[in-house]
């Protein structure tokens, strides 16, 4: 439920009553709305001594938040939007980043499309978090990365900063474009990210494309900076009570330094969703990385497995349990959470877990 603050402007009615007339005046609204997501859960091989850990935690289905958004009517089909939203670790009421890092944009809305400026989720992020089984769930997912261990994390930008980004729909296609400004001194290309994506949707069947570069600074010792490409596919077919879910991720990374290996690797995800009873959905996902570029003896080419089942107790709130299995080759490390680092060429994990929107 979000709560909204609807406000007629008063002078209509005041112009109304003491004048006669009949003039429109913009009408605005704001909404308050947010998220908690708690869980408890388990998993091994969680320190350097190969010890497990049992905690509580915040983000299970979904990243616990707090957020306002609003609108304003401006005539003709356009309106001004706005949108702040804060991160909340709900197991210690703190936040891991700052304030508004999720969301802090204004912008306009109408018959072409949505524009925004400020920092928001990338164009990849917004279209391809619905071809993910497990929507980006922190626990667990690889959808926007791999594991936090080592060479294993290759993925996606999730969110610029000093963004302008554009969306827009006609027929069956959807079109985005994001682009984050370096704000660099002297140099119109360092530190500046843009993302592409294109999504078609037709009866049961869509299909996804999208693209991101991100440049880093100048090297000085080589005239060269990091450049990071990243393009995605993904295709969803839903009959009935059943998703089918498909996606593959390409990372190459073209170094700045000197006598610096480039980094590739490639994701490829599929998954199912199930509404085996109207309040309850069983999920299956299976991530695989292919690490190139590396030594054979240091390619990880982890794997992970996952189960998730949720119970729907009404609308807004949610009762989950979610299983996952990640293992690596040759002995190197790989992590179920793309968060917490793993310390074992293998890690399982199980969270229970409660979410409330509100």
């Amino acid at each position: 439920m979000r709560y909204t603050i609807t406000r007629a402007a008063a002078g209509a009615l005041l112009g109304t009553t003491l004048c006669g007339t009949g003039a429109v005046h913009a009408q605005s609204n704001v909404s308050v709305y947010g998220l908690l997501d708690l869980n408890v859960g388990a998993s091994t091989h969680a320190s350097s001594d190969g010890g497990s850990v049992v905690r509580v935690g915040s983000g299970g289905m979904n990243t616990s938040r707090l957020g306002f958004k609003g609108s304003e009517d401006l005539g003709d089909g356009l309106k001004a939007v706005f949108q702040l939203e804060a991160a909340v670790l709900g197991d210690t009421g703190g936040t891991d980043a700052a304030l508004f890092k999720r969301q802090a944009n204004v912008g306009l809305e109408g018959r072409y499309g949505r524009i925004v400026f400020g920092r928001s989720f990338t164009t990849v992020y917004d279209f391809m978090i619905r071809y993910d089984p497990m929507g980006f769930a922190p626990f667990y997912s690889w959808g926007t990365s791999g594991g936090a261990t080592a060479a294993n994390k290759y993925g996606m930008t999730t969110g610029f900063d000093n963004m302008v980004k554009y969306v827009g729909k006609a027929g069956g296609f959807t079109v985005g474009a994001s682009y984050g400004a370096g704000e660099t001194p002297g140099s119109a290309a360092d530190n500046t990210k843009g993302a592409i994506g294109v999504d078609y949707a037709a009866g049961p069947w869509s299909a996804v494309a999208t693209w991101e570069r991100a440049n880093g600074a100048t090297v000085a010792a080589t005239g060269r900076r990091d450049v990071n490409t990243v393009w995605h596919l993904g295709a969803m077919y839903t009959a009935g009570t059943v998703k089918l879910q498909l996606a593959a991720r390409d990372y190459r990374l073209r170094a700045g330094k000197a006598n610096v290996p480039d980094v590739r690797a490639t994701l490829y995800w599929t998954g199912a969703s199930w509404q085996v009873a109207p309040a309850d959905t069983l999920i299956l996902a299976l991530y695989a990385q292919d690490v190139r570029n590396v030594p054979r003896a240091q390619e990880a080419d982890p794997r992970m497995v996952v189960v998730s089942l949720r119970h729907a107790l009404s609308r807004r709130t949610d009762l989950y349990v979610t299983a996952a299995d990640a293992k690596a080759k040759h002995g190197q490390r790989v992590s179920i959470s793309r968060d917490d680092p793993g310390f074992a060429d293998t890690q399982r994990g199980l969270v229970v877990g409660m979410q409330h929107r509100f």
